[in-house]
């Protein structure tokens, strides 16, 4: 009875062409499906394997170049999936063991039996295909649990999930970019999860969030007595990261300083942790992400442009809500849904009303953003459905300033002024409430220290003024 195993290749490896010629005309009649192909030597049959993909491996164990026990782990550093099945004339138990131990599926004897080798290629093919699609089905359940939080059909959302896919084949370094609330973390712990690094946890490092002084020692490490209050050595982020991944979040904030030493890791992928005239190897993989233009940052030299260079190898755009609009009622039901389920209440939905205005609205912070506005929705209506009644609006200034002007002004333009000008009063409000507590002040404004720590930067306020006038 013929197979009936559909069209996959099978690669017979012996210096024997004789045998070779007869093998491949023997297995040619049993198995009319399979593709064979035969090498006289084991580099032409591992240049093969690298260019094409073979199911099943009948290897000689006496090679003139290497041994059969040899070639069979370079076969296996190539293609981990692949199926060897050992051949030799000097058949012994001890040799089938030690073929079984090194990884071959099976092993067979010189002269063959035609019904033993038919039936050891069947089951070696057969066991091929079972790795093969145990692998293939880990993988998607994988990417399924990988995206699981993205939310999105939209033409940028896909180009953004096949980029994430490639990417994470990869081990090149990747820039992350995109407005603030686009998920540009998510994105990071994507690829992570994807990579061939899964195995060991990302490690994410927000650098605007850690005090300059700080930062260097956070990242590379320091020894005992490097400075006041070093009180022991620590590894630093990037040894913690060792054989992982490590994300640089904001990475346009990071200063100067860092930014050499940075450089000095990505060039040499080895770092030196403060007060140490030692050097450490690493093996890190990079992320990077920032909601900034380095390209002006670069022009205004408070950015390096070599280590934009270095960073930029791969780049991946998170899109804006106002590039996936379309988005906004796939987004606005999953958001609704989770809210429910965090607060364990009776299933809501929006009305259409509702959808419609929250599809239009600019959204300026993004996901984040409506997904803010979706709790409080979901918390304050006491019905099953929602109106429009309940949603938050955006905070405005009076239209009629924008539209009195002598030139209307372009709108992306009128509104980071308008935005500019509410974050300017409102923080110098709170600080002067304050006289100048920055945590005080993000306690009563609903942000982290941190976040209000990078918007005084921005606007280039200094908490220490608003002390001078308390007091």
């Amino acid at each position: 009875m013929k197979s009936e195993t559909p069209l996959r290749n099978i690669l017979i490896i012996d210096d024997q062409a004789d045998l070779l010629k007869g093998l491949k005309r023997m297995l040619g009649r049993e198995f009319p499906d399979l593709s064979i192909h035969t090498c006289v030597n084991t580099r032409e049959a591992l240049d093969l394997v690298a260019g094409k993909s073979i199911d099943l491996v009948l290897l000689d164990i006496q090679m003139p170049e290497m041994n059969g026990f040899e070639m069979l782990n370079r076969l296996q550093r190539v293609d981990s999936c692949i199926t060897v099945i050992m051949m030799t004339g000097y058949g012994s138990i001890e040799t089938a063991v030690d073929a079984i131990k090194a990884g071959a599926y099976d092993f067979i004897t010189k002269p063959f039996d035609k019904a033993g080798l038919f039936r050891t290629v069947r089951k070696g093919l057969e066991h091929n295909l079972l790795i093969r699609e145990n692998i293939h089905l880990r993988r998607r359940i994988r990417e399924t649990e990988s995206f699981a939080d993205f939310v999105g059909e939209s033409k940028p959302m896909q180009r953004l999930y096949h980029a994430i896919r490639t990417t994470a084949r990869t081990d090149y370094t990747v820039l992350i970019r995109g407005e603030s609330g686009t998920g540009k973390e998510l994105t990071a712990r994507a690829i992570h999860s994807l990579s061939k690094r899964r195995s060991k946890p990302l490690l994410m490092v927000n650098c605007p969030a850690i005090p300059e002084h700080l930062l260097e020692s956070e990242l590379f490490g320091h020894t005992r007595g490097a400075f006041t209050g070093a009180e022991r050595d620590q590894k630093g982020l990037f040894v913690e990261a060792d054989k992982s991944t490590l994300c640089l979040d904001e990475i346009g904030d990071v200063p100067v300083a860092v930014q050499t030493k940075l450089l000095r890791v990505l060039q040499e992928h080895e770092v030196k942790p403060v007060g140490s005239p030692k050097t450490r190897s690493v093996d890190v993989r990079i992320i990077a992400s920032t909601n900034r233009e380095l390209e002006k940052k670069i022009r205004e030299r408070t950015f390096r442009e070599d280590l934009f260079y270095r960073l930029n190898v791969v780049t991946l755009h998170t899109p804006s809500l106002a590039e996936i609009r379309e988005d906004i009622p796939l987004l606005v039901d999953h958001f609704t849904r989770k809210v429910c389920t965090e607060l364990d209440l009776p299933e809501k939905q929006f009305s259409l009303d509702a959808v419609d205005e929250l599809t239009m609205r600019p959204w300026p912070g993004n996901v984040r953003e409506l997904q803010n506005v979706i709790r409080g929705a979901v918390l304050f209506c006491p019905h099953e459905i929602i109106d429009a009644r309940y949603l938050r609006r955006p905070e405005r200034e009076d239209r009629g300033s924008i539209a009195s002007a002598s030139v209307v002004q372009q709108y992306k333009e009128a509104k980071d002024k308008t935005i500019s000008s509410f974050t300017l009063k409102y923080v110098s409000d709170l600080l002067r409430k304050t006289g100048g507590n920055v945590s005080r002040a993000a306690a009563m404004s609903g942000l982290t220290r941190a976040a209000l720590q990078k918007i005084m930067r921005r606007h280039q306020i200094v908490a220490e003024e608003y002390r001078q006038e308390k007091t």
